[in-house]
């Protein structure tokens, strides 16, 4: 799932050392944090990150911006919406 348009990246959590659910908790940590417009990018390397994170945005009312395959690792980028 990507969009055309993506918005520059506010800040960026590297998590590629961490596994399930520690990106997930980053996210929420950076969310809660944030602004209203923040575009915070999750690098993970844990494979449940791809799935777990997608859900989360959408329950939580968060955009997702898209999910990347990078090189070893994963990178989800999601815009703050509230």
């Amino acid at each position: 799932m990507t969009d055309t348009a993506t918005p520059p990246v506010s800040r960026t959590i590297d998590a590629r050392g961490s596994f399930c659910p520690g990106p997930l908790m980053e996210l929420i940590r950076a969310i809660r944090e944030g602004r209203s417009g923040d575009v915070i990018s999750v690098w993970s390397a844990d494979r449940g990150s791809k799935t777990d994170i997608p859900k989360w945005v959408e329950k939580a009312g968060h955009r997702l911006v898209g999910v990347y395959e990078r090189d070893g690792y994963d990178e989800i980028v999601v815009e703050k919406i509230r």
